[in-house]
């Protein structure tokens, strides 16, 4: 279960939201973080219903194949709508609880909630949150992936310094496609390869079908 401190108001100066409030009990060697809308789970956007969340295929075998190598695993998610006003930070917890009751305890969630304008170091593709993952984790950033479906999420990858992973979507756009270090079909792909177990990661994957998509 989720534990966090006092609810406060975000700031660009605040830093990301940390999740659990405790640290864990000992330090990462490993560790494969996650964007979480369309990524771990279905793109809803500014979703504050935790009825409304929906796994991506292979989300859970990805996380259990990770679990069971004994690498650390977490999330790092923008989510503007809290500094838009559109979320809560009560909504951001019931959405984080509900998929962790369908994908198991998570090891850290690192959360943006500052809006696009307001200049923090945590928006991906900044590398605040992944440096922050990190730190919480115990581990450095060469020896993490992040794994998400949109070129902000392998921008934070690069920016920290870890590797990245990008699994399109029809959302994500050839440019991020083709400018993406490695690509997978799926999730569990993406951990295989991640773990040595698959290198037929590709430079380019599918290209996205490119319909119009929030910012995060």
């Amino acid at each position: 279960m989720l534990t966090t401190p006092p609810s406060r108001t975000p700031s660009a100066t605040g830093g990301p939201w940390l999740f659990p409030a405790a640290e864990p009990g000992r330090p990462a060697s490993r560790a494969v973080l996650f964007d979480r809308d369309g990524t771990l789970v279905e793109d809803v956007p500014y979703n504050g219903d935790p009825g409304r969340v929906r796994l991506m295929p292979t989300a859970r075998a990805a996380l259990e194949t990770l679990r069971a190598r004994r690498v650390a695993v977490g999330v790092v998610s923008n989510q503007s709508g809290v500094g838009r006003g559109l979320l809560t930070r009560a909504q951001v917890e019931a959405v984080q609880r509900r998929t962790e009751e369908l994908l198991g305890p998570l090891d850290v969630w690192a959360v943006c909630p500052h809006a696009p304008g307001e200049g923090c170091p945590c928006r991906k593709p900044e590398p605040g949150l992944v440096l922050a993952a990190c730190s919480r984790l115990g581990t450095t950033p060469h020896r993490t992936a992040v794994i998400g479906d949109i070129g902000a999420d392998m921008g934070a990858a690069r920016s920290a310094g870890a590797h990245g992973v990008l699994v399109p979507t029809p959302v994500t756009r050839p440019e991020e496609v083709a400018r993406a270090p490695r690509t997978a079909p799926d999730l569990l792909a993406a951990v295989r390869a991640v773990l040595g177990e698959d290198t037929r990661g590709q430079r380019s994957g599918r290209p996205g079908a490119g319909p119009a998509r929030r910012a995060r």
